[in-house]
């Protein structure tokens, strides 16, 4: 007697379809599982066969073979549990065979037949209604994660005996349905963070509208308590609301990482601020098991790195591909695993370890001292900077003055016209902001104004700039000349991407 189910598992956050086989056949009593399978899968074997026996499934001493196929492949988690024990009661009678066929089956099985909660279930759905499946059985905990994806149908259980009578009847049960306009609508509300509660340093708002307009990494540099940390927090606030494409881009990463909760999917942009104590593979990825690191997480979000020079320097230089590809690709022995990483990078860093230079008044760090701490930031990290901006202290009346603040929602409404000016310049190419400009692209797009060439070389000569700073500064004034509605970069535009370039030579000597 042979049967098929069919399951999943990830690579990546893409999932792949895996055959299930059952073979039951006369023989010694055996029940063995083969198909390159991880500690996991092969525990499989006693959780499907109690499981079975709880649930009142008294089978016949047979020999039992379950093949996973592709065999080539490896196997891990324990999404294979459920499919698993359907394939060997479909092989026993318990289940019409036709009705696996175009039926996807994810689920972990507890000893007592419950079907427990997984990871990873939305690309998982995904993959399958690409490949053209019509159904998929989940656990009762993703089932919402899993409506999300349209043109399927997708069914929660909670037990193995209700997999079971849905699988011989499927008008037994309703599919999972989800409102995504509702979900939406309710992650739109106001928030509570605002630019506006931000008083004065209006020369770091421009330069993170900047920044946020062109999707470019910045630096915020300056003492403590001048609100780099509550600039930083806000700039969600101030980012396009994620369309349903991107925030189904997003919930498979955080679907992988296990992290959707009862969400179903993630409906605002990440912010992730990891402590400095980070290690650099819970930053990037990749672990026994791969999964996705806070790079990742941060994916057409924010990643925000809070005092910069106190991170370990292994653990932050392994941004600098990353930064560049906005991608990881993660090498195992048998597999190789990729990750978007497409974030905008924002960093604080006091200009030492006490945090008031130059300030002699209240700093007393030496000239090496400075240097050594600022020394952690390498240049080729620094120049993937594109803007760095310096934080000053607020004065009393500043704090203290009635002038209304611009809101997030203001801010947004500029950026959002420079991000439409972007997306109709690159429309049908591999790029949508103008940090993602290659050296060719630069020349093609940033066309500059007279005398403006002159105004550059000066300051590639004078600044002592390398050729990745020189593109960054063109990239830069690109998004301004966007923010100004204006097809040529004038002089005003280069002049202020060339400010945001200056801190280099004050605090790092450039």
């Amino acid at each position: 007697m042979f049967s098929k189910a069919y399951s999943a598992t990830i690579q990546g956050i893409d999932g792949i379809i895996v055959s299930v086989e059952a073979d039951v056949s006369d023989g010694l009593p055996l029940f063995d599982m083969v198909g390159l399978l991880n500690s996991e899968v092969k525990e499989a074997r006693e959780r499907v066969r109690i499981a079975l026996k709880n649930s009142g499934y008294m089978l016949p001493a047979k020999r039992i073979t379950v093949n996973l196929s592709p065999a080539d492949i490896r196997k891990e988690g324990t999404v294979f549990d459920l499919p698993v024990a359907i394939a060997i009661l479909a092989a026993f009678g318990h289940v019409l065979e036709e009705n696996l066929i175009n039926t996807l089956i994810i689920g972990e099985l507890s000893l007592n037949g419950k079907v427990a909660k997984v990871n990873g279930v939305l690309p998982l759905v995904y993959s399958a209604m690409e490949r053209g499946f019509k159904r998929c059985i989940v656990p009762k905990e993703n089932a919402g994660e899993g409506a999300v994806v349209s043109g399927i149908k997708t069914y929660g259980v909670s037990s193995l005996k209700e997999a079971v009578t849905l699988l011989n009847d499927f008008k037994s049960k309703e599919p999972e349905t989800i409102d995504i306009k509702n979900l939406f609508d309710n992650s739109y509300k106001e928030d509570d963070l605002d630019f506006s509660d931000v008083a004065g340093q209006f020369a770091v708002k421009r330069a993170i509208e900047i920044a946020v307009s062109g999707m470019h990494n910045i630096l915020m540099i300056g003492p403590p308590g001048t609100g780099k940390t509550m600039l930083a927090k806000r700039i969600p606030t101030i980012m396009p609301k994620l369309t349903f494409e991107e925030s189904m881009e997003i919930s498979k990463i955080y679907s992988v990482a296990g992290l959707l909760d009862r969400q179903a999917l993630i409906t605002k942009r990440p912010f992730r601020s990891p402590h400095h104590t980070i290690t650099s593979t819970a930053l990037i990825g990749g672990g026994a098991i791969p999964k996705p690191g806070e790079i990742s997480l941060a994916h057409l979000g924010v990643l925000f790195l809070d005092e910069l020079a106190e991170f370990k320097k292994n653990t932050i230089e392994v941004l600098r591909q990353p930064l560049e590809e906005k991608v990881v690709n993660i090498s195992r022995l048998n597999a190789s695993f990729s990750y978007p990483a497409g974030f905008m990078l924002v960093s604080s860093i006091n200009p030492c370890p006490c945090g008031y230079f130059p300030d002699r008044n209240k700093c007393n760090c030496s000239l090496n001292m400075v240097k050594r701490y600022l020394g952690k930031i390498s240049k080729p990290l620094l120049d993937r900077f594109d803007i760095c901006i310096e934080t000053m202290q607020i004065d009393y009346k500043e704090l203290q003055a009635k002038k209304k603040e611009e809101s997030s929602a203001q801010i947004r409404k500029r950026i959002y016209g420079a991000r439409q000016i972007q997306m109709e310049r690159y429309k049908g190419q591999d790029i949508w902001f103008n940090s993602q400009l290659t050296p060719r692209r630069i020349k093609k797009y940033c066309i500059l104004d007279e005398g403006v060439e002159d105004l550059l070389e000066q300051a590639f000569v004078k600044m002592n700039l390398s050729a990745r700073a020189y593109h960054r500064i063109l990239k830069v004034a690109r998004t301004i000349a966007d923010l100004d509605q204006s097809k040529k970069i004038s002089k005003k535009h280069i002049s202020e991407a060339i400010c945001y370039r200056s801190l280099d030579a004050k605090y790092w000597g450039e």
